[in-house]
């Protein structure tokens, strides 16, 4: 707030960021929720995959209270609008011959978008100089660096194992 005990603009574009990251976290817990239950044949993914989906419903609710104690409504259309996002990318990795790696991939793209979000928002909270903000989200962006790093260095694996049970009629290699 200013003097006149107006927002500021970096309150509001902080107020606009952290519901998009809210919808982000929720669209994330979708998608990880729909890839964890196709994997079959892949028991390290499938851990880290529950591991991080048990990890973005923890980021859902600590920006939940964090925006709660900033008096900052969620939006329920851009929350929606994640889940529907989701819902979409998930049918259609299911349809793919070759859906785990692809899942792979875009899984190590997302989480890549989620840290560029993260250090946007810690830069837009230190402006506004809301530093619970700061601490919730780095915390948040630390996790989301160790999954991305976690799919970076077994991408390669992931795809050399789904190419050998591919070159096998008797084993599916999809999921």
């Amino acid at each position: 707030m200013n003097e006149q005990g107006e927002r500021t603009m970096e309150a509001k574009y902080l107020e606009d960021w952290l519901r998009d990251a809210h919808a982000m976290e929720k669209q994330a817990e979708e998608m990880l929720k729909a890839q964890a239950k196709r994997i079959e044949h892949y028991p390290t993914l499938r851990a880290r995959i529950d591991q991080h989906l048990h990890e973005t419903e923890h980021q859902a609710e600590k920006l939940e209270r964090l925006m709660n104690e900033l008096g900052i409504d969620t939006s329920a259309v851009k929350d929606i609008g994640g889940k529907l996002t989701a819902f979409g990318q998930s049918l259609g990795g299911m349809m793919a011959g070759d859906e785990v790696v692809k899942g792979g991939i875009a899984s190590y793209a997302f989480e890549c978008f989620e840290i560029a979000n993260y250090k946007a928002l810690i830069a837009a909270a230190e402006q506004a100089n809301q530093p619970e903000v700061v601490r919730v989200c780095r915390e948040i962006l630390q996790e989301e660096q160790a999954m991305a790093d976690w799919l970076d260095q077994h991408l390669d694996d992931t795809t050399r194992t789904f190419l050998a049970r591919a070159d096998d009629n008797d084993v599916q290699a999809k999921k």
